[in-house]
């Protein structure tokens, strides 16, 4: 299963825009996934989400779904962001929405892109949320619909519910390894991007008692030694992740933001792009413990160098499945629908995983990346066909 099953490439006719739909692998004739849009997106770059998506699956202890994403190589800023994303969703919709056989590519927001502004495409269709045809015919699933339709609406410390669970899991993934690790209290925390996960994250580190020291986003770079007020930031910035400069504190530094990786720091958590660490900056990281937010922000150079220097890590597709975790516990009647009990599921299980991971690499005095990836490696690939029809 290290190639993707099905890779479709999409050529907008009224811009220069491509995109691409990969489904790394289906699970009873379903898989899930967000879109990406950004002028850098690559073919090479879905795939690796996609498969990326496989792993974190099998952490989330999904028994339903594969994995998959939509790329769309555009600026996300431009005026037309909207309509192009509309114009690819609608070109993937016999991959969401078949009446043919009984599969679903479920596809949400990821960076660059609203999970808002992809429903309202579904709506133009006629539906609430991609599922194959088994699962139409499931009360549990159409239960499931709507208490997860609801639970969007909700709020948890100021912030929607979708746009908290994933930076929620980070922070409870980092919280975990920082204490196996025997690190010391008021850690000091430094976060590249400053999304719904950064924010997100940031936030619930510093409930737990860490200091955000410094926060990147596509503009600058803030730091403070003393801890950097989170809440502050996070009114200040647009839709985008953009911190608002005019509102920082007297005594914050602003600098490049290409020098985060150079603020004095206990933690680091890159929250943004692909490939943010890599063989031109990994040798600055003097941490010992990195958890990856994004998907994917450590390339193969970097993560070699890391490696020897023995650099602790916390992968992708463990820290940051809250939001699929939530998805699928909610449509599948995993947990009770309530706000609370998804961010104890969410806090219950990243925590899980991490203990699982740490021990299994003192175990076998192994690189933790390479062990996530044998713990996690996704098994199961369903051809799709109308004879595949399987109960959930």
């Amino acid at each position: 299963m290290e190639k993707p099953y099905l890779v479709i490439e999409w050529n907008d006719t009224e811009t220069d825009a491509t995109g691409w739909l990969v489904i790394h692998n289906f699970v009873k004739g379903y898989t899930s996934g967000g879109i990406r849009m950004h002028p850098q997106v690559t073919r090479q770059e879905v795939e690796h989400l996609a498969k990326t998506m496989a792993y974190k699956y099998v952490a989330s202890e999904s028994t339903t779904t594969g994995g998959c994403k939509g790329g769309i190589a555009y600026d996300y800023k431009a005026s037309d962001a909207k309509e192009v994303l509309r114009r690819f969703v609608i070109a993937m919709m016999p991959y969401i929405n078949s009446d043919t056989t009984d599969v679903s590519a479920s596809l949400g927001e990821d960076l660059g892109t609203s999970y808002h502004d992809v429903l309202n495409v579904f709506k133009e269709f006629d539906f609430d949320l991609p599922i194959t045809k088994s699962m139409k015919q499931d009360e549990t699933v159409q239960k499931g619909i709507n208490d997860y339709n609801e639970l969007l609406k909700t709020k948890i410390d100021g912030l929607f519910l979708d746009h908290a669970v994933t930076g929620y899991g980070v922070a409870f993934s980092a919280d975990e390894a920082w204490n196996l690790k025997g690190g010391n209290t008021n850690a000091r925390v430094v976060i590249q991007g400053f999304g719904s996960v950064g924010a997100s994250c940031a936030l619930k580190l510093e409930q737990l008692g860490y200091k955000i020291v410094g926060i990147s986003d596509a503009n600058l770079l803030v730091t403070c030694p003393e801890g950097l007020d989170v809440n502050k930031l996070i009114e200040s910035k647009n839709e985008y992740g953009e911190m608002d400069q005019a509102s920082f504190e007297p005594h914050y530094v602003v600098q490049s933001n290409s020098e985060w990786l150079d603020v004095d720091c206990d933690i680091v958590i890159p929250a943004a792009l692909e490939n943010a660490v890599n063989g031109e900056n990994a040798h600055k990281i003097k941490v010992d413990l990195v958890v990856e937010a994004a998907n994917n922000p450590i390339s193969k150079e970097g993560d070699d160098m890391l490696r020897e220097k023995g650099v602790d890590i916390v992968n992708d597709f463990i820290a940051n499945l809250g939001s699929i975790r939530f998805y699928d516990a909610i449509l599948f009647g995993l947990i009770e629908p309530e706000t609370q009990a998804v961010i104890d599921d969410i806090d219950t299980l990243c925590r899980k995983n991490v203990r699982k991971l740490f021990s299994e690499a003192a175990k076998k005095q192994a690189y933790q990346r390479n062990i996530a990836k044998q713990l996690f490696k996704p098994s199961i690939s369903d051809t799709p066909g109308p004879e595949k029809s399987m109960p959930l």
